[in-house]
């Protein structure tokens, strides 16, 4: 992942239309979210296939830090996995390790999509290891505490802020400007300079200027919005300018 900066998105939505949308919209990855969504892991297939031929890179947040998600996911081809709720330098070293063929890891071999459906298996096996991208979610103050010891674990590729889960750790659930909550950025932030890790964010209003505002912090992966709400407001701005109308 690096220090260049990355920018991506969210889909939440089980339509490959809306992948293969957003995927030529000039992102640089896209991650379908089986945390907080319906999608399955069929429809996930399709996502991550549509998103690859259109030239974006696949992440999928898994909804548990479980090596059967995980396996399952980078079967069907996922490039990037982001684990929710990694609050401890055991949790990453789980993600890794569910994420890695042996000997760096433990994930299971089967022959599925990633792998060419097995005519593709040597050349897979061979460089996935290396190239896997592995994204510690940080949204508790727990992770916070831990972050030197997260982030220092060979194969965490790097980490992501999630806003709504972390100022709810505190009891300050999407209360961003709190002093408490800006405490807790400005900890991790400095941490992973002083690490030199790369700093993650999901941005989720659909305004690039709060992006602008991250890029300027230092933050080099961020997540810009989703696509529920790119949809809704479009949506609804342009139906605003239309109230006068229709009285």
């Amino acid at each position: 992942m690096g220090n260049n900066l990355s920018i991506g998105s969210w889909i939440t939505l089980a339509h490959f239309s809306i992948a293969e949308i957003m995927a030529k919209s000039g992102f640089d990855w896209l991650c379908i979210d089986l945390e907080h969504s319906v999608i399955d892991y069929y429809e996930a297939e399709q996502l991550i296939a549509t998103i690859e031929s259109n030239g974006c890179l696949p992440y999928v947040r898994v909804g548990a830090n479980d090596p059967n998600i995980i396996k399952r996911v980078l079967d069907a081809g996922a490039k990037g996995i982001i684990v929710p709720m990694v609050n401890s330098k055991e949790d990453a070293e789980k993600a890794v390790a569910a994420a890695k063929y042996p000997p760096a890891g433990n994930r299971g071999v089967g022959l599925a999509r990633a792998q060419g459906y097995g005519f593709d298996f040597d050349k897979y096996v061979g460089s996935i290891n290396d190239h896997v991208k592995i994204i510690a979610q940080v949204e508790h103050h727990e992770a916070i505490e831990n972050l030197d010891k997260i982030v220092s674990v060979d194969g965490i590729s790097g980490t992501i802020i999630g806003p709504y889960d972390l100022s709810g750790s505190i009891g300050l659930p999407g209360q961003y400007d709190h002093p408490d909550v800006k405490k807790l950025l400005n900890k991790y932030e400095t941490i992973c300079k002083e690490l030199s890790s790369p700093t993650g964010f999901h941005v989720v209003p659909a305004d690039y200027k709060l992006v602008i505002e991250k890029i300027k912090t230092g933050y080099t992966f961020i997540a810009f919005s989703l696509d529920t709400i790119f949809l809704g407001t479009q949506c609804r701005s342009e139906m605003n300018k239309l109230k006068k109308y229709r009285k």
